[in-house]
């Protein structure tokens, strides 16, 4: 599995989660005080977030990291 491979999967699976608990990309934004495009690059995989990102993410998402780190 590449880089590019694993930040999509942890894209895929945010977005996942996020669609489950019923947020739109905007109204997660909101939630985490970061803006609708952050999330959607987050999401596709073209952002590298850092652990303590993750860990927020989950927090926000109420799940566990494990969740979100799925492969």
């Amino acid at each position: 599995m590449t880089k590019k491979d694993f930040l999509k999967k942890i894209g895929k699976n945010i977005q996942r989660i996020r669609k489950q608990k019923g947020y739109t990309q905007e109204s997660f934004a909101e939630k985490t005080n970061l803006s609708w495009s952050y999330i959607s690059k987050v999401e596709s995989g073209i952002l590298n977030l850092s652990c303590s990102k993750i860990y927020d993410f989950a927090q926000y998402l109420e799940t566990d990291v494990q969740e979100l780190l799925k492969l």
